[in-house]
């Protein structure tokens, strides 16, 4: 498929414009723990003019922010979600995530709505695969060909857009007839529905079953200081056949940006507190965000780190930590 017809994202990195943020966070250890604090200035907007590290995501010519704002946390009770949107894509991010299953749908409105006159600047992503039931009791699997192709048409509608850039299975198991799934959604390429494919799973056999094709863009999973599980051989084999990883949960639920330590998966509250502890150890002057950020991103295989933001503060504080990060000690 020839990407001509769709606004270029490709930019080449200039050292004089990288995210300027002089007032990056500032975690006085040990009391950092227990608060997420910034120093920023609260103006009315992010004035950073600034740019914001890109990588190219797999074999795709999508070129994605190193920070991606995961959409399914917004909610217009928390905050003006299209100024919040503006001020991520004025911070220099580009890439949105979403999902057809976040709030029935609706998150996607809220996100189309955000970025109907910004279009060609921002990467859209979303997913497929539940099928909410008719009484709104829950949602069951369903990556049937024929779902795909009646949900896509629903989530353009709602995007206010005629194309997706990276449209992902939301989940997958080994029993889904992996073969229709991809046939689908190159059906969708040729159509121009969609740009690229990839999928959203932590399900190790899952995700070398799709590696081994090299069809895929991506694989979103969960990973960060808290959650080393793909280390053990989803990192490696997804970059062995050049496929990126979008990397989700990566402040662990803000353990890792700042809240009082607590159990975490299969962590007890104490080594989470040695982990907090122990990171700021190790990484002196800088933000416990920004260590956990630095982290994930090290890896080759990542190409974006997925950070659920829901208000302004939240998002000035990514943005610093992204900046605090790659700043020499």
């Amino acid at each position: 498929m020839t990407d001509d017809r769709w606004p270029m994202y490709a930019s080449i990195a200039r050292n004089d414009s990288r995210l300027r943020t002089r007032n990056a966070l500032e975690y006085k250890y040990p009391s950092a723990i227990g608060h997420r604090t910034s120093n920023i200035d609260h103006r009315s907007s992010i004035n950073f003019n600034s740019y914001m590290n890109k990588r190219k995501l797999g074999n795709s010519s999508l070129y994605v922010s190193e920070i991606g704002l995961g959409c399914m946390s917004l909610s217009p009770e928390s905050a003006d979600i299209a100024r919040l949107i503006d001020m991520a894509i004025e911070g220099g991010i580009n890439f949105f995530d979403t999902a057809d299953l976040y709030n029935r749908g609706r998150n996607e409105e809220w996100l189309g709505k955000a970025v109907s006159n910004r279009r060609k600047e921002v990467i859209i992503s979303t997913k497929v695969g539940n099928q909410w039931r008719a009484d709104g009791s829950g949602w069951d699997w369903n990556p049937t060909g024929a779902y795909i192709m009646q949900a896509i048409d629903q989530s353009l509608k709602r995007l206010q857009t005629d194309y997706i850039d990276l449209y992902q299975l939301h989940g997958g198991t080994m029993e889904d007839n992996m073969p229709e799934i991809v046939d689908t959604f190159e059906t969708l390429q040729k159509q121009g529905k969609i740009r690229f494919f990839g999928i959203s799973s932590i399900r190790p056999a899952v995700i070398e079953r799709y590696a081994k094709e090299e069809k895929i863009s991506s694989v979103m999973m969960q990973y960060s200081l808290l959650d080393k599980s793909p280390e053990a051989g989803s990192l490696d084999l997804l970059h062995q056949h050049g496929i990126s990883v979008l990397a989700r949960g990566v402040l662990a639920k803000g353990l890792l940006a700042g809240k009082p330590a607590a159990a975490y998966k299969d962590l007890p509250e104490e080594d989470v507190l040695s982990i907090q502890q122990k990171t700021l150890q190790q990484h002196p002057g800088k933000s416990l965000e920004a260590a956990a950020l630095n982290y994930v991103l090290q890896q080759p295989a990542v190409a974006s780190a997925i950070v659920g933001i829901r208000t302004e503060e939240q998002l000035k504080s990514a943005l610093a930590a992204n900046q605090q990060r790659q700043e020499k000690p």
